[in-house]
């Protein structure tokens, strides 16, 4: 009688599908994002680039990236191959970890107010979340239909 010995392990094309998530709501952001802003300054909403910009055209920076992030992070978590919610979060602390070392770059660069910077530190996980939750809403509605 011969024995088995069966060990778990996640299979490499989970793991492929994995970073494919990540990357694809990464990339969702950052093209985004930089369209919008090229848009934005060659309308003359935002200053030329690297002068001061007011807060008023932050603020509106701060709305479309966080709907970005917000649709990143869903299409991270339909992307993903297990656990949607978690690699929504993943690609949330990443984005924190960028945001943060984004600021620690500019701080002092007189480019803006510094609320800027602190804000979309403070919005990178609530809004992974909220679009790792959006996933989540949807997969409940479907299998309850």
């Amino acid at each position: 009688m011969s024995a088995t010995s069966v060990t778990p392990t996640i299979a490499p094309r989970r793991i492929g599908r994995s970073v494919l998530a990540l990357f694809a709501g990464f990339v969702f952001v950052v093209v985004l994002s930089i369209a919008t802003d090229v848009v934005l300054h060659s309308l003359g909403v935002f200053p030329p680039l690297g002068q001061y910009t007011p807060s008023g055209p932050l603020l509106l920076a701060t709305f479309y990236r966080f709907v970005f992030g917000v649709i990143g992070s869903y299409l991270t978590a339909r992307l993903a191959p297990y656990k949607p919610m978690q690699h929504a979060l993943v690609g949330g602390f990443i984005g924190l970890a960028l945001s943060i070392l984004g600021a620690a770059a500019t701080w002092n660069r007189g480019l803006g107010p510094h609320w800027y910077p602190v804000a979309l530190i403070v919005l990178a996980l609530p809004q992974a979340w909220l679009g790792g939750k959006l996933r989540l809403t949807q997969l409940h509605s479907s299998s309850a239909a």
